[in-house]
């Protein structure tokens, strides 16, 4: 049995835990530079307030029903995300931490020591509230497919109370059948619309597809999922956990930049970034890209990408930013407001499996690497970086809403009135 944890809106929910004053309030949390809504709570979402809307268009929307904004507080999210983690750890050893806010559980050995599992899924929920203050939505199913289907009945359908089991065909079909196709876990926008012309409009309907005939018309993923709705396990827990094919990190800027050295310090920054998480995954890059932009919005539109190919897979970040300073030149072009800019690692290979060259020195510093990632995991990140990053003071992002830092700053700690 697998079981899905997840969080109800979790961004705007976060938002709440230590600010009594709005927890029954509708709050929504907005993106980097305060540009689009990425997070409603359900107070919010039943005024009819949509996701992943620029923020000037709903503005006299949200002020006409009192709305609290919030500008994305990464520091809060990451902290509460942990604590929430570390409480949902505690109700089985195997756990897959899937997002910020998604946990994996797998019961594999001990399945028949569990006799009630909507008493089970109470039990998780009722510790990470009473530990966190979190909302949380818990879905068991025979595979992970059926327990994301599960997750998505626990939270979207009230008649399920929050906790969702998918284990006899009754139930699967109970599930399946309130379910779009286009909400099933490795169905996305474009096959959900080919499905639909083919009559087939829920996940009860993709359930009763013969899986041969599914493979011929989409692909063998398409297939694995029509099984895991039946109950056939398809993916192993490796391959639900698998490392990502590609890593970006972008982000507008919130003041404009027009010289090449505050370019390359924005572009070495987040090539820290990339190689942070590549670190992370144990992988090795062996592509690199590079990209700047003005606004689409300009009068005269300027984007360019270079893609830099490493001769030895990599993971060090200063192998990365000597990359940013060999393109900058064939980036940066003078006169241009530069709005946005990014890096990405775009062909990874495992570092478990590379196959160095013999005759080439090793330039991964694999030791400073590990050094540098320890020092900024334990005093925070930025505390130990690249020179050549430099000061981000006029390029950060605009958070106009932030919230305190509740539990990361010293000059945000909660004043308790006793």
């Amino acid at each position: 049995m697998y079981a899905l944890v997840d969080a109800v809106s979790f961004y705007a929910s976060a938002e709440k835990v230590f600010d009594p004053s709005i927890r029954n309030k509708p709050v929504v949390v907005l993106t980097n530079n305060d540009g689009c809504i990425c997070a409603v709570c359900p107070i919010a979402r039943r005024l009819g307030i949509p996701k992943f809307i620029p923020y000037f268009q709903v503005k006299s929307l949200l002020e006409k029903h009192g709305v609290v904004v919030r500008s994305s507080n990464y520091e809060l999210y990451a902290d509460l995300s942990e604590r929430m983690m570390n409480v949902i750890g505690r109700f089985c050893d195997n756990q897959y931490i899937y997002s910020i806010d998604e946990s994996f559980l797998y019961f594999d050995h001990y399945e028949s020591c569990i006799k009630d599992w909507h008493e089970y899924g109470h039990k998780i929920r009722k510790a990470i509230w009473k530990e966190t203050r979190l909302p949380v939505g818990v879905g068991f199913g025979e595979t992970a497919t059926l327990s994301k289907a599960a997750n998505h009945a626990a939270k979207k359908l009230s008649s399920f109370n929050g906790v969702a089991v998918i284990n006899s065909a009754v139930s699967r079909d109970e599930i399946l059948k309130r379910m779009a196709v286009d909400e099933v876990w490795g169905i996305g926008r474009k096959i959900s619309k080919r499905l639909g012309l083919e009559g087939i409009n829920n996940a009860a309907q993709l359930a009763e597809q013969d899986p041969k005939h599914i493979r011929k018309q989409f692909s063998v993923v398409t297939e694995r999922t029509v099984n895991e709705l039946n109950g056939i396990s398809c993916l192993s827990w490796d391959e639900v956990k698998s490392p990502k094919k590609e890593i970006f990190s972008t982000r507008s800027f919130g003041q404009r930049i027009t010289t090449k050295n505050e370019l390359r310090s924005a572009l070495v920054t987040h090539a820290a970034i990339v190689g942070r998480k590549v670190r992370r995954q144990n992988s090795l890059i062996k592509k690199l890209m590079i990209f700047a932009s003005n606004s689409p919005y300009d009068d005269l539109y300027y984007k360019q990408a270079m893609v830099f190919p490493f001769i030895i897979a990599t993971e060090n970040t200063c192998e990365m930013a000597s990359a940013v300073n060999q393109v900058i030149d064939s980036i940066y072009k003078a006169g241009i407001k530069f709005y946005r800019c990014g890096v990405g690692a775009i062909e990874l290979n495992s570092k478990t499996f590379i196959q160095p060259d013999l005759f080439m020195p090793d330039h991964t510093n694999s030791n400073v690497m590990k050094c540098l990632d320890n020092v900024n995991h334990r005093y925070g990140d930025s505390t130990l970086k690249l020179a050549a990053e430099g000061h981000h003071e006029k390029w950060q992002m605009r958070r106009a809403f932030l919230s305190p830092q509740y539990t990361s700053q010293w000059r945000d700690i909660p004043k308790i009135q006793c």
